[in-house]
């Protein structure tokens, strides 16, 4: 058998990694730069903010956990996650219109 098998370079690798690297600063730089733009609705800034951090958490899901490379029923366990932390976050936003109280006012 010889070393050659089908496993990417160590110089591939790490310029994958450094890409995500990469990635998630921007991200970051993302999210601190929308926390600054003053959208119409709170909801608004909670769906950009959710959207940046899902990305990044993708990515890091991704590549740092080796996903990527991974068989379909991790993806699709992954995806029901997913699926259902939106559904949670959208109830809870829903219950904030039913309890004024509990939003916060400037």
């Amino acid at each position: 058998m010889s070393n050659n098998e089908n496993h990417p370079t160590t110089a591939h690798s790490v310029r994958g990694y450094l890409i995500v690297y990469v990635a998630l600063i921007v991200g970051t730089i993302l999210t601190v730069w929308a926390s600054f733009i003053h959208f119409p609705s709170r909801e608004i800034n909670i769906v950009v903010a959710l959207v940046i951090a899902g990305t990044k958490g993708s990515l890091v899901a991704a590549y740092f956990m080796h996903l990527i490379s991974e068989r379909k029923m991790i993806y699709s366990v992954l995806s029901c996650t997913a699926i259902f932390f939106t559904g949670l976050m959208a109830l809870t936003l829903w219950a904030l219109h039913d309890f004024p109280s509990l939003t916060i006012t400037h």
